[in-house]
């Protein structure tokens, strides 16, 4: 290590107290992290791309400072699912500071890991108090039995009003209105559950009736006058 003339003849000042970083916690403990390997956590995290047309939803399971699953769910913008495939294949077996310093390839995947180290390197994670945090697998939990991820489609125009296109549930077939013409309701299919019943042998119509649900008040007897395609009406 080089030093400057002028350090050189400085005199020596012994230093005062130790001051050690302050403990975050994780996964049950209260740590000072001094190096990646001290930090572990389970969290989320949003990013977005720099046109901000589209977002990703990133959740890292991350054991002594190794990234151990990794769970990618892109919306807006379709090159942004190719992104996510590349993404979920590069950052397994990453130490957090590696996948910050990676090219994930896609803008909302790279803000979302930059997100995501902040919130796990100050301890601000969903295990922080969790004894020995979540398991591997953890993260497929928030798609749930379908494996899907859960997404909320709406469209609204000021001329004619609102249209429901996915909820949580699944793929809106039909919203129920009252006399004011007022969504009172909705018909659905879990696309998941109905795949699985093809895979499983039922015949494609088969499947889609036994996938579908209703929410609300969708009978008539609830007060719903008519329905609409919300596609196409």
């Amino acid at each position: 290590m080089q030093y400057s003339r002028e350090v050189e003849e400085m005199c020596c000042v012994a230093k005062g107290p130790k001051h050690d970083p302050a403990p975050i916690p994780e996964e049950g403990k209260w740590i000072a992290a001094k190096q990646i390997t001290d930090i572990s956590g389970f969290t989320h995290g949003i990013g977005w791309c720099a046109p901000q047309q589209g977002a990703c939803k990133l959740t890292l399971n991350v054991k002594q400072g190794v990234i151990q699953e990794a769970l990618v769910e892109t919306i807006g913008c379709s090159g942004m699912t190719h992104s996510a495939a590349m993404a979920a294949e590069i950052l397994p077996h990453k130490t957090i500071l590696e996948a910050l310093n990676t090219d994930l390839v896609c803008d909302a995947i790279n803000t979302a890991m930059r997100e995501l180290f902040l919130q796990i390197v100050y301890g601000r994670t969903q295990s922080a108090f969790s004894d020995d945090g979540l398991v591997v697998g953890a993260g497929l939990e928030d798609l749930g039995k379908g494996l899907r991820s859960q997404v909320g489609t709406m469209y609204g125009t000021a001329a004619k009003g609102v249209r429901y296109l996915e909820m949580a549930e699944g793929y809106v077939t039909r919203l129920a209105l009252d006399e004011d013409n007022q969504v009172i309701g909705y018909e659905f299919v879990s696309l998941g559950k109905m795949t699985d019943f093809i895979k499983k042998g039922l015949e494609p119509n088969e499947a889609w009736q036994k996938a579908m649900g209703h929410y609300g008040r969708f009978d008539k007897e609830q007060g719903a006058v008519k329905y609409i395609d919300p596609r196409k009406e």
